[in-house]
């Protein structure tokens, strides 16, 4: 279509970039259920829709798998099939540190949350990156919290076992220890690497304009014209 030299010229911009944003959300074409796939940096948007959200369709959709740069997302687990470097949305660890310390009662997720919050401003105030003597101060004091974390939030008891196989089920906020601490280089990124930010809101706000689109008309009325919008 018309679209098609913009389009291709929006991804290689894209693919090339040092730091690309991605996020996805469901949309509404003509009463179907689709994903809308979003990847950016400060001065390009791509969006496409898809009928699936997982890695079939950001295969398809070709600018996440040339991709080389630190790709910025909510640890969607298929962000994580791509060979390069990851930084973690911070926004989404505290709302769910809140989450946990409100309603599960788990201190340590106050803390953690204090914690990154803390970074997160004299990271700013140092104008984007840290010391490193500062950086490796910061790193021990998550960890610390996380290891003291594993007597307030312990994996499930082994001995309860029923079947060989398989990862018991654990709570959320046992999870979301889990995901942290095995995942710190990319939760941290943003204390070494300044053009790495602390939260993915600009992937979060690209797709919220689509949002409103759907708010307004109810649905897309054909793929052609989700793809268009």
């Amino acid at each position: 279509g018309l679209l098609d030299d913009f389009n291709n010229m929006v991804k290689n911009k894209l693919t090339s970039s040092a730091l690309l944003h991605s996020d996805e959300t469901g949309i509404n074409i003509n009463g179907k259920r689709f994903w809308l796939h979003c990847a950016s940096n400060l001065l390009w948007t791509h969006f496409a829709p898809h009928k699936k959200r997982g890695t079939e369709a950001m295969n398809a959709i070709d600018v996440l798998p040339n991709f080389k740069g630190i790709l910025c997302h909510d640890h969607w687990k298929s962000y994580y099939t791509y060979d390069c470097t990851h930084a973690l949305c911070n926004a989404h660890h505290i709302r769910e540190l809140t989450r946990a310390w409100e309603q599960d009662g788990q201190q340590w997720a106050q803390r953690l949350q204090k914690l990154l919050e803390k970074i997160n401003k004299a990271v700013n105030d140092a104008g984007g990156l840290l010391s490193s003597v500062e950086s490796e101060k910061y790193r021990q004091e998550y960890r610390k919290i996380l290891n003291e974390a594993e007597k307030e939030s312990p994996p499930p008891d082994e001995a309860n076992r029923k079947g060989k196989r398989g990862r018991l089920k654990r709570t959320k906020s046992r999870n979301l220890l889990e995901r942290l601490r095995d995942f710190e280089e990319d939760v941290l990124r943003f204390m070494d690497n300044e053009i790495v930010p602390f939260t993915n809101n600009l992937g979060e706000n690209d797709i919220r304009m689509t949002k409103v689109q759907q708010k307004i008309s109810g649905c897309f009325r054909s793929q052609e014209g989700a793809e268009y919008f």
